[in-house]
Formats: C-alpha cells, structure tokens, sequence
C-alpha cells in the first residue's frame, strides 16, 4: 500500500508542475468553465455519476455562455451547445476539426489501436475504411440487395409480437426490437442467415461490452498499475474481448473460405466482412488482421443495432402516448396503401415510404426527441486553435451537446414535445446539418455517420409496418414512462409495455 501511495503522490506532483507551467506559457484562455485545482477536479468529476453530468453541463453553460471547459483527467474537454458554433466547428471548418483524440487503452484494445471509422484518426487509413463502408454495403444498390432479408426479418418480428400478445395483455418489446435489429445486420455483416443460437451469442457479447465499457474507465487511469492492482478487473475486460472474438472470428473465416474456395455462387449478396477481406491500408500497405477485422464487424453491428432498436422504441412509445399521431400515420399509409385497413396488403413496401411524408416527419422527430446519444464523440485538432477567442489546446477534446440542441427552445417551439408537424412544413429538412445545423442526432460534415440514410431507412420501414399491422394501446393501468436511463445510449428507464392487437 506504501508503494501505491508513493507512486500516486509522484504522479499528482508531476501532473500539478505541469499544469503551473502551461499556465505560465499559455497567452490564450481556455473557455470559462469552473475552478480547477489538478487533481481534486479530477477526482470530483470522476466521482459523479454519469446521469449527472449533463445536468452539470446545462448549469455550467446557462453561467458561462455557449463554449465552456472541463478539465477531466489530464486533458481539457471543452464542450459546444450553440447551433452556430457547432456548424462553425463541424462544417465551415471541417478540415480543422475531423481528427479524433488518443484513445484510452481500453478503448484502442476495442478498435485495433484506433484502426476503425468511428474513433479513427483522421487520415488516409480512416478515409480508406470509411470510404469501403460507405462505396460498398452502404451503396444504394446494395442496400437494395438486403430488401429480401429486411422483410424476413419484420416477419419474424411481427410474428413474434404477435405470439407474445396471445398470452399476455402487456408485451415488452424490447428485446424482440433489438433482435431483430441484431438478426438483420449480422446477415449485412456475414451475408447469410445465422441460426438463433449464433445471434443470442453474438447479441449477448456486444451487449455485455456495451454495457459494461463504463466499468473499466478505471483501468485507463495509470493501466500499469491497475493492471498489478486491479488485475482481475482487466481478466474479466480481456475475458470480454475473447468472447467477442470466438463468436465473431469463425463467421468472418468462413467467408474467406468461400472466396477462396471461389464459391462465391453460394451466396451472391456480398456481406461487409467480405469487402474486408480484400481491403489494404494505404499507409502500411498490408492487408486488415483478424483482430482489426472483428473490431469493424463488431462497430458495424453496434453502430446498426442498440442505436436502431433504442430509437424504434422511444418512437412506439410515443405512438402509444399520442394515439392522434398514430391514427395520421395509419390514414396516411392506408391512402398510399390504396385500400382500407382491412385489405389484402400486409406489408408497407419500401418502394411505398417515399410516399409517406407524414411518416418521415415521426421518425425525424423521434430522432430529435430522443436520440439515443446526447454528445457526439470527441473531436480533436492536431495543433492549438484558436475559437471563439478561446484556445482549443492540441491534447484538448471538442465535445458537442447534441441532445440540447435538438431541445433548444430558441430553436424549436414547446421542444420537449412530439410534434412530428414540425417538421411538415420543411419538407426537405437537412438532417445532415450542411446547410446550418438544428439537430444533428448522425454528426456532421466529415464525420457524419455513414449509415445515415440505411438508419432512416430501417426506421421508417419498421415503424411503418408496426403501425400497419398492429394498433398499439396502453394495456389497463398502464402509462408510458419517457424517463431516461444512460447505457451504451440513452434508453427508456422502464423499457415500453403495450398492448398490441391485430389491425389487418
């Protein structure tokens, strides 16, 4: 316990030196932001739960202005939750703003050392792996080639709702969402059909990572001292990386045996794991590993899944809260359905959404309500900055209020409410903040999600065809809670219970 005491007392001197000498160096001044006494700061901010710290946040901002600072860990993390400013940042600046901070160790064990899109440094490497995403499984006509598979998969869940709402008045929809979910894009991760068994492993590996990545943040602080004296906590987190890799790894094998076996006419979709395969980074001139190959199969499935199925449950929850909503949409897909509710024409086909304009107004209000994340991850800038006459420091984190700005009532009218009729008027609402940013639920500019328009897709096919086939009620005695709980996204606290009934 001596030696522990000896080495953090050296560690805080050392960082303390640091802080006095920077501060006699430094002409520009960070943001505003509360008083910082190294060390102490530090050890407050850690101690408060994560639930605190956006109201923390919101109050630091209502004193201090649009552009504030933090000083958590050794970095400096200065946060943004003015519309302007962020499109300043993210937009007119991209080229200054797009690059990402170090990550921790934990994390670069979980991207292959940062050789993903999502927390990738911006460069030849990023542009190569986001470039094959985006060219390849996210090009329209492949999007179209999985329309077969997006439509078994809604039958399998309608069937399940179904089932589930024969033996009970209440169902908790949940887990069929996120299932489905998961069944649909590990068939676009590996291209086949992967039996129940497979898919409750993999959704129970990434689930148990996401949940549980808040856990280790500790092993980031000093990681070669808490690997003598928390090493059972980096077991347990190196345990979790190998579960992943034993569900994940035979998939992406055996899809380089069929290449190589040139029985590609087994299975002419062509999966993300197959252009994986052939793909070289540019800068090192070699081929992915395996290990970074799980890792971008593993971020394919957590950016397309939690985030998809969270958002599809805070929009049902909402149908149900405001049964008027429900009703305008079940009319208007009725009308672009050319029939009545009682009709032959049980499935909302994707060819039909176009068409639905009241129907993208719920999904884009949905987003804005209740993303399922309220910061964007950090951005970085290779050199200091100046903004704002503020100085953003090269080791500093850029951070952005997403949710705040999506419920800014300088902005939106009444903003905690769902009006889907908001967004009616503007029918060409620019979702991808180009133009000037009102809510960003995808990023912007340069690091705008890839996904964007598959997730706006899954969204208003799944919501459509929910609504189409079911009326959605409270059961008796029931209410829907839209309180919130953080997880890997912001999730309902008591996850939706209804009572669903046939509509056609």
């Amino acid at each position: 316990m001596e030696t522990w005491f000896i080495v953090l007392i050296t560690l805080c001197i050392i960082f303390l030196i640091g802080v006095i000498l920077a501060s006699f160096t430094t002409t520009v001044p960070f943001p505003p932001g509360p008083p910082h006494i190294p060390i102490l700061t530090n050890i407050q901010l850690l101690r408060k739960p994560s639930s605190q710290l956006e109201p923390f946040l919101k109050t630091l901002h209502a004193k201090h202005g649009p552009i504030i600072t933090l000083h958590i860990g050794s970095r400096p993390s200065i946060f943004i939750d003015d519309h302007a400013l962020a499109h300043h940042v993210l937009v007119q600046n991209s080229d200054i703003y797009s690059d990402r901070p170090k990550a921790f160790p934990t994390s670069k064990m979980l991207s292959s050392n940062q050789h993903n899109i999502s927390s990738g440094f911006y460069g030849p490497t990023w542009r190569t792996l986001r470039r094959n995403l985006a060219s390849e499984i996210l090009h329209p006509s492949k999007t179209k080639s999985f329309s077969e598979i997006r439509k078994w998969v809604l039958h399998t869940l309608i069937n399940r709702l179904k089932t589930a709402s024969e033996s009970a008045d209440s169902v908790t929809v949940v887990s069929p969402f996120r299932y489905a979910m998961f069944s649909l894009l590990v068939f676009m991760c590996f291209g086949e059909r992967v039996n129940d068994e497979n898919i409750s492993d993999i959704e129970r590996v990434q689930m148990t990572i996401m949940l549980n990545i808040g856990r280790f943040n500790i092993l980031n602080f000093w990681p070669k001292v808490t690997r003598i004296l928390l090493r059972n906590r980096w077991k347990e987190f190196l345990k979790l990386l190998k579960d992943q890799e034993d569900v994940l790894l035979p998939l992406i094998r055996a899809r380089k045996q069929v290449k190589e076996s040139k029985l590609n006419n087994v299975n002419t979709v062509v999966s993300y794991a197959d252009t994986l395969l052939e793909l070289e980074l540019p800068e090192e001139k070699r081929k992915l590993s395996e290990n970074e190959m799980v890792n971008l199969c593993s971020e394919f499935l957590n950016g397309g899944t939690d985030t998809t199925s969270t958002t599809l449950q805070w929009i049902m929850a909402n149908l149900v809260k405001y049964p008027e909503v429900q009703r305008r949409l079940v009319e208007e897909i009725r009308e672009v359905m050319g029939g009545d509710e009682n009709g032959e024409k049980e499935e909302v086909k994707e060819e039909e959404l176009q068409k639905l304009r009241y129907l993208k107004c719920v999904v884009l209000e949905g987003l804005r309500r209740h993303p399922p994340g309220h910061f964007l991850l950090p951005h970085a800038v290779k050199e200091d900055v100046v903004l704002n006459g503020y100085l953003v420091p090269k080791n500093g984190t850029v951070n952005f209020m997403l949710a705040e700005m999506g419920w800014d009532p300088r902005v939106w009218e009444d903003p905690m409410e769902f009006k889907p009729e908001r967004f009616w008027k503007d029918e060409n609402f620019d979702i991808t903040g180009s133009k000037e940013i009102k809510m960003m639920p995808f990023e912007a500019e340069r690091r705008i999600c890839p996904a964007l328009n598959l997730a706006l897709l899954h969204l208003e096919y799944f919501v459509a065809n929910l609504v189409w086939n079911f009326d959605w009620k409270l059961p008796e005695g029931g209410y829907v809670d839209l309180s919130e709980k953080q997880e890997f996204n912001m999730v309902m606290k008591n996850p939706l219970q209804v009572h669903i009934s046939p509509r056609i």
